[in-house]
C-alpha cells in the first residue's frame, strides 16, 4: 500500500520539483487558457471538464448532501492539482519521448490488474484513487500510464523517481517546451519544489457540485 502510495504520489511531487518556473501565461497572449505546453493548450474549459469529472464521481460515491459538501471542502485544492496533472502528462511524455522510453497499452493493463488484486477489485480500486489522488475513475488508465512513463524513464537513466537524475530530465522537457501557466492558478518555486499561489484576491475558486478540477 505504501509503494502505491509513493506511485501515485509522483503525479504532484514530480512536476513541483522537476518543472522550471512556471510563469505567468498572459491573458492577452492566450485567451482562454490555464496552461499552455508546448504548442498545445489547456484551455480552462479543459479544467473545468476534468474536474467536473471527479466532482460527479465524488457525488455518485457520496451522495449525502453533508458528507458530500465536506469531501468538496477537503478537496479544496482540486482545480490547481488537477492541472498540475495535466500539465505533468505532457512534460513527463516529453521527456520519456526525448529518452526513447514508451508504454504500451498492455503495460497499463497488467499494472492495473495488479493493483485492482491488491485493492480487492476495479471498483476499490477506482474508488481508493479517487478518495486519495483525485483521479476519476474514466482517468484511471491514464494516470497509470503517467507512473508507468515515470517509472521507466526512471530506469532508462539508471536511478529512481526520487533522484536529482530523473527530476532534472522533468526540468530540461519543461524548458523546451516552455510551460506558461495562468497566474491564476499560481507559480512555481523551483528552489522549494512547492506551489505558491498566485496573489489574486478578486479571484475566486469556486468549490461547490461541479466545479473545475484542481484548485
Amino acid at each position: 500500500m505504501h509503494r502505491r502510495r509513493r506511485t501515485a504520489l509522483l503525479l504532484t511531487a514530480a512536476i513541483a520539483a522537476a518543472a522550471p518556473l512556471l510563469t505567468a501565461c498572459g491573458n492577452d497572449a492566450h485567451p482562454g487558457a490555464a496552461a499552455v505546453v508546448g504548442d498545445q493548450r489547456i484551455t480552462v474549459a479543459q479544467l473545468e471538464h476534468r474536474v467536473d469529472e471527479v466532482r460527479d464521481a465524488q457525488r455518485a460515491a457520496v451522495p449525502d448532501e453533508t458528507q458530500y459538501q465536506q469531501v468538496v471542502a477537503r478537496t479544496g485544492t482540486l482545480t490547481r492539482d488537477t492541472l498540475h496533472g495535466m500539465v505533468l502528462d505532457r512534460v513527463l511524455h516529453r521527456a520519456a519521448q526525448d529518452a526513447g522510453v514508451t508504454v504500451t497499452r498492455k503495460e497499463v493493463q497488467r499494472m492495473r490488474a495488479g493493483l485492482e488484486q491488491q485493492a480487492g477489485g476495479a471498483k476499490q480500486l477506482e474508488a481508493a484513487w479517487l478518495q486519495q489522488y483525485g483521479v476519476a475513475p474514466e482517468r484511471l488508465d491514464d494516470n497509470l500510464r503517467i507512473q508507468l512513463e515515470a517509472q521507466k524513464l526512471a530506469g532508462h537513466l539508471g536511478t529512481d523517481t526520487s533522484r536529482p537524475e530523473f527530476w532534472q530530465a522533468l526540468s530540461k522537457a519543461s524548458r523546451q517546451l516552455g510551460v506558461d501557466l495562468n497566474p491564476r492558478y499560481g507559480t512555481w518555486d523551483v528552489q522549494k519544489s512547492s506551489r505558491v499561489d498566485a496573489r489574486t484576491p478578486w479571484v475566486r475558486e469556486v468549490t461547490a457540485a461541479g466545479p473545475p478540477q484542481t484548485a
